[in-house]
């Protein structure tokens, strides 16, 4: 019994101690402590139009400004490569050398040809004066004066046909020294030294492309481009001056080409076999850094939407249906999900057609901290400039309706 008595006491004096830790419990929390315990933060954007170029994403595929191919224009055989493959030429500069001995024979042959007509033209003009001389004293006939003269026509007619083949003489004997026709980057040699080359045969010896500037071919369908032309004509979109739009080039590994390009021109004519358009535009290339069949993306300004309204990428999200909608914070801090129709995303930003106006604040961050209905706390999303310089710097645009 006493021991039984111990054990209540020391229960006794347990709850005791507890008491006051357990009547804590009791204390009213403050409506402050409450309000800041429940309410999540997120960070948000507010919609304000604003002029922006449309810039469409486009594929293509890099080409030479100029290519020539090299081909004989004498046939014989070749002695002499004078170029380095791949080396850097100019207009002029020699390529192949073939064997010049049969056509400098060819060159006396005709020198000397000349040389026996302009001997003869020589005595016919004497003769033709003799008889004109005679004729005019009645002492030969005008028959004979006219023979004279048709002599020394005819004399005069066979230098100018023997000068003639000194003239192709020589271009033969230069023609086998053949020469880059276009400055440019020398490809591979198809011939060597002892190759018998024939004139104007369809082999070439070489390829010599101009690389210093490059076209860039890209695609666009027929039915974007009818698109922006109905953009236009309802003013929807403001066209961009003649020789003033901008081309940017994305290379294969996603980085931005630093040189802007210059937009040249629209083919009059769609594929029949794909739906698209061919367009190109002009890069300078001084580090030769585009070479011929690379493959790109081309950013095409193509018009001006005066009064766009972007929001950040991260801000949209997709519904249970597939569509884009994003969430909105109404005056009264409560956070809905509004459906918006997207027309292409650039530098980061969506561009959004359908479904926000102006002053509309969007959640940029804090997507797990609430659902549609619940009341937050915002702040303005920091990151915003930030991420639009990076998108500017990555050249990320793409060009895909929703």
């Amino acid at each position: 019994m006493p021991r039984f008595n111990s054990r209540l006491t020391s229960v006794a004096l347990l709850i005791a101690g507890l008491s006051p830790l357990l009547g804590g419990c009791d204390e009213p929390v403050t409506a402050e402590a409450s309000t800041s315990a429940i309410t999540p933060e997120v960070s948000v954007v507010t919609v304000v139009p604003k002029p922006h170029a449309m810039v469409r994403e486009l594929p293509g595929r890099i080409a030479p400004l100029r290519v020539a191919e090299v081909r004989p224009r004498v046939s014989g055989i070749i002695t002499e490569r004078l170029f380095e493959q791949g080396s850097e030429v100019k207009a002029g500069d020699p390529l192949y050398q073939i064997d010049s001995k049969p056509f400098a024979v060819e060159l006396q042959a005709a020198e000397a040809a000349l040389a026996k007509a302009d001997a003869v033209f020589e005595q016919a003009s004497h003769h033709a004066r003799r008889i004109e001389k005679l004729t005019a004293r009645h002492a030969t006939s005008e028959a004979e004066n006219e023979k004279a003269i048709a002599n020394m026509r005819q004399a005069e007619a066979d230098v100018a046909g023997r000068q003639a083949d000194r003239a192709r003489a020589r271009l033969h004997l230069d023609y086998t020294t053949i020469r880059a026709p276009i400055g440019g980057v020398v490809g591979a040699a198809q011939v060597t030294e002892g190759a018998l080359v024939v004139q104007n045969e369809t082999a070439s010896l070489t390829t010599v492309q101009q690389l210093d500037t490059i076209y860039a071919d890209f695609t666009q369908s027929v039915s974007e481009l009818n698109s922006l032309r109905r953009a236009f004509e309802s003013g929807e979109l403001e066209r961009i001056a003649p020789g003033a739009a901008k081309v940017r080039l994305v290379l294969d590994d996603g980085t931005l080409y630093p040189l802007p390009g210059k937009f040249l021109f629209s083919e009059a004519k769609v594929d029949a076999s794909t739906g698209q358009v061919t367009l190109r535009g002009e890069f300078p290339n001084p580090k030769r850094e585009l070479l011929p069949g690379m493959y790109v993306r081309v950013l095409l300004e193509q018009g001006v939407d005066s009064d766009a309204i972007a929001v950040p990428q991260q801000a949209v999200q997709r519904d249970t249906s597939g569509g884009s909608e994003v969430f909105v914070v109404r005056d009264d801090d409560r956070v809905i999900a509004r459906p918006i129709r997207t027309a292409s995303v650039q530098d980061g930003l969506s561009m959004v057609s359908q479904g926000l106006k102006a002053g509309d604040r969007v959640v940029v961050e804090g997507f797990q901290k609430f659902t549609a209905g619940d009341k937050v706390r915002t702040v303005m999303w920091a990151e915003a400039d930030a991420s639009r310089e990076t998108g500017a710097l990555t050249g990320a645009t793409a060009v895909a309706r929703q």
